[in-house]
C-alpha cells in the first residue's frame, strides 16, 4: 500500500505542478517569476492536494475537476509556510534555505502577496468557484488564528511586540494545544477533504465525514511533526532538530507532556531555559535529557494513533472503493513518516 500512496502522490504532483506555475506566474513580471516559484518548488510531498483528488474521486467526482482547487490548496499551504518561516526566523525547510533566508524578508513578504492572490485565482478556475473561494477564505483565516495562538504560546522573545507581551499564555493546557493545532494544521487538512466533497457534489453528511477525517488526520500529522522536532533525524526531517526548544515554543506536545510528568524542580529548569532570550545548543541538549526521562514519546504516539484511528473510523460511512483504501492507508503513512 505504501507504493500506492507514493504512486498517487507522484501522479497528483505531476498533474498540479504546471497549474501551480500557471496561477503563480500569472500577472507577475517575467523577471520575478523564478523567485515567486522558489518556495513551492523546493519540494514537498503534495499530500494536501492529493487529499482533494482522492476525496473527490472517492465520491464519484472526476479527477480533472479537482486540478485547480488542489493547486490552490498547495499554494495556500506554502503561503502559510512563507509567513511561518518569517515569524520564526527559520532558515531551513525541506533541507533548503527558506524563502526569506534566500531573498530577504522584504522581498519574501512581497512574494507572499502573490501567493495570497494566486490562491483565489485557482479557486476562480474551479468547477464551483464561490463554494471553493468561501472554503479557502474560512480556512486561511482559521490558520491565522492558529498561528497567533502558536506565537502566544512561546515562553519568551518578541520583546518589542507589546500585544504578545501582554497576551502571552502563562500556562498552556492540552486543550489549548489542540485548539491551536486544530486551527493551524488540521483546518487545512479538513479543507482539502471538504473541497473534494464539494467538487464531487457530496451530501452534507458525506462532506461532514470527509471534514472530520481530514481534521483528525491533521491532528495526527501535527503530533508527528512535534515528535520529529524532538526525536527525529535532521537529515530525514529536513529541519533542525530541537528547533521548537530553540524558538521557545510552548505549543509542542512532547514538551508539554514532559513538563506535565517531570518533578517541579526539573519543570522549572526547563522553563527557565525556555524563558531566556537565547537558548544555546548545550541547553537544548539539557532539555532533551529531561524529556528523555519521561514517557512523553509514547504518550504522544498513543495520541496520534487515537486521532489516526478516528480518521479511519470517519471513512466507514463513505463508499468502499480503492480511493477509500488509499485514504485509510494515509492515516498510517502520516504517523510513520520521518519528514
Amino acid at each position: 500500500m505504501q507504493e500506492k500512496i507514493d504512486s498517487a502522490l507522484d501522479k497528483y504532483s505531476k498533474i498540479i505542478e504546471p497549474k501551480i506555475a500557471e496561477v503563480l506566474g500569472a500577472h507577475v513580471d517575467e523577471k520575478h517569476r523564478e523567485i515567486v516559484k522558489y518556495q513551492i518548488f523546493t519540494g514537498g510531498k503534495r499530500l494536501r492536494p492529493a487529499l482533494a483528488f482522492l476525496t473527490c474521486q472517492l465520491l464519484g467526482g472526476k479527477e480533472k475537476e479537482a486540478v485547480y482547487p488542489a493547486a490552490g490548496l498547495e499554494i495556500l499551504h506554502n503561503y502559510s509556510l512563507i509567513i511561518d518561516d518569517i515569524i520564526d526566523n527559520s532558515e531551513l525547510r525541506r533541507g533548503k534555505s527558506t524563502a526569506w533566508h534566500k531573498f530577504g524578508k522584504s522581498i519574501t513578504s512581497c512574494i507572499g502577496i502573490d501567493y495570497a492572490a494566486a490562491i483565489f485565482e485557482a479557486a476562480n478556475k474551479s468547477k464551483k468557484p464561490i463554494e471553493i473561494s468561501n472554503l479557502f477564505t474560512k480556512t486561511l483565516k482559521t490558520i491565522v488564528d492558529g498561528e497567533i495562538l502558536d506565537i502566544l504560546f512561546e515562553r519568551a522573545g518578541r520583546g518589542k511586540e507589546p500585544y504578545i507581551l501582554k497576551n502571552r499564555y502563562a500556562k498552556i493546557t492540552e486543550k489549548d494545544f489542540f485548539d491551536m493545532a486544530g486551527k493551524k494544521t488540521a483546518a487545512l487538512f479538513k479543507a482539502c477533504c471538504s473541497a473534494g466533497g464539494i467538487l464531487a457534489g457530496a451530501t452534507k453528511e458525506e462532506t461532514a465525514a470527509l471534514g472530520k477525517y481530514g481534521y483528525n488526520l491533521g491532528l495526527a500529522f501535527q503530533i508527528q511533526d512535534d515528535i520529529l522536532d524532538i526525536f527525529g533525524d535532521e537529515k530525514s526531517f529536513g529541519k533542525e532538530i530541537g528547533k521548537d526548544i530553540i524558538e521557545r515554543k510552548g505549543g509542542n506536545i512532547i514538551i508539554m507532556l514532559a513538563l506535565k510528568n517531570l518533578p517541579k524542580k526539573e519543570q522549572e529548569k526547563i522553563l527557565t531555559i525556555m524563558r531566556k532570550n537565547k537558548v544555546s545548543a548545550g541547553e537544548v541538549g539539557e532539555i532533551m535529557k529531561y524529556i528523555a526521562k519521561t514517557d512523553s514519546f509514547q504518550r504522544a504516539k498513543d495520541l496520534e494513533e487515537k486521532f489516526a484511528g478516528a480518521a479511519r473510523k470517519n471513512l466507514t460511512s463513505l463508499p468502499k472503493n480503492k480511493w477509500n483504501k488509499i485514504l485509510e492507508e494515509i492515516t498510517r503513512f502520516i504517523i510513520l513518516r520521518e519528514k
